[in-house]
């Protein structure tokens, strides 16, 4: 059997593919599963122990010549079955044009019409995207839930070795919407209550390392306690083994919360303009989900977020109080 799993999304939404990957492993594991992610992914899936070729589709330049090259690769690969989760008719065109037995995908793709086999898509009813995902592959494996998993290789555990001397929690302060992120004075707020014994990694893209920086700037300084701005400076999977051993992963609702979950580390889910029931939630084992205690008629104000505040207060996200993100901490 030869298996391809088309997610050309965000960071999180390939974390959370991964676990199509397992199942498919599980019930089928000496067939082959590819993976096919937009530029820019393919790291998080570097030295995965049983997908064997990861495709790369350049979704900036050329959009569409390597649009028709991919699909052109995919094609001579000649697979039993391609699932696409991504919802946008780009991947809808690969998966419909794959020449695959069987073509499987959600009904809101524009193209699912090109599709052996489409299910139905639905947010807002508390089933995790996870669990949707795992819809597509139900009639080929079963109905039990299987975790999304990366694997950072002993090089990747080696190399971030030196910031695990001492207990450590991280923090993934930012996100692509302004409006899912935990406000850079809240984060402050919270890093002065932290008690001393523990060093504070910040985590993110390189592109996060000035929002960063700030945070790391306006605490107050304490002789025992450290922080460290680690932005830009780990890979995908040199961050996901830091916040493995971690005592708490602090992350908004965004691709870090996914890759902790990916990790199965403990985590701390701050929920600003959007919610739990979108079905984006932690998965650890051990994890909370935090958020205002208000009753808020603009909340959520949309499934992504928003590059501000449309009512212009921010309340769902300043009305969250810091005490309740210290729990399990001493």
């Amino acid at each position: 059997m030869k298996f391809l799993i088309i997610q050309t999304a965000f960071i999180g939404d390939v974390i959370l593919a991964t676990s199509v990957a397992e199942k498919l492993h599980q019930q089928f594991p000496d067939a082959q599963v590819d993976f096919l992610v937009r530029k820019g992914n393919e790291a998080l899936l570097a030295n995965h122990p049983f997908i064997k070729t990861v495709f790369v589709w350049d979704k900036k330049k050329g959009k569409i010549k390597n649009l028709l090259a991919i699909t052109k690769q995919v094609r001579a690969n000649k697979y039993d079955s391609v699932i696409d989760l991504h919802r946008f008719a780009s991947s809808g065109f690969i998966a419909g044009f794959s020449g695959a037995k069987e073509k499987v995908g959600f009904d809101k793709n524009p193209l699912s019409f090109l599709f052996s086999k489409k299910i139905k898509h639905e947010i807002g009813t508390g089933i995790h995207e996870v669990q949707r995902n795992q819809l597509l592959i139900e009639h080929l494996t079963d109905k039990t839930f299987a975790k999304p998993k990366l694997y950072p290789t002993n090089t990747n555990f080696e190399s971030v070795k030196k910031y695990k001397t001492n207990s450590y929690i991280c923090l993934a302060p930012t996100s692509v919407w302004f409006t899912k992120q935990y406000p850079k004075e809240k984060w402050i707020e919270l890093c002065d209550q932290f008690p001393s014994n523990l060093t504070i990694y910040l985590l993110g893209a390189p592109s996060d390392e000035n929002a960063c920086e700030e945070i790391k700037s306006k605490v107050l300084s304490q002789k025992s306690k450290d922080v460290i701005n680690l932005a830009g400076k780990l890979n995908f999977l040199e961050s996901a083994a830091l916040m493995k051993d971690a005592e708490m992963n602090y992350v908004n609702d965004s691709a870090p919360m996914h890759m902790a979950s990916a990790m199965n580390a403990k985590t701390t889910a701050i929920y600003c303009s959007t919610v739990p029931a979108f079905g984006f939630g932690p998965l650890s084992d051990d994890s909370k989900i935090v958020e205002t205690k208000l009753t808020l008629d603009c909340r959520p104000c949309g499934l992504h977020g928003h590059k501000a505040c449309p009512e212009g207060h921010f309340k769902c996200a300043f009305s969250i109080e810091t005490s309740e993100l210290l729990h399990d901490l001493s």
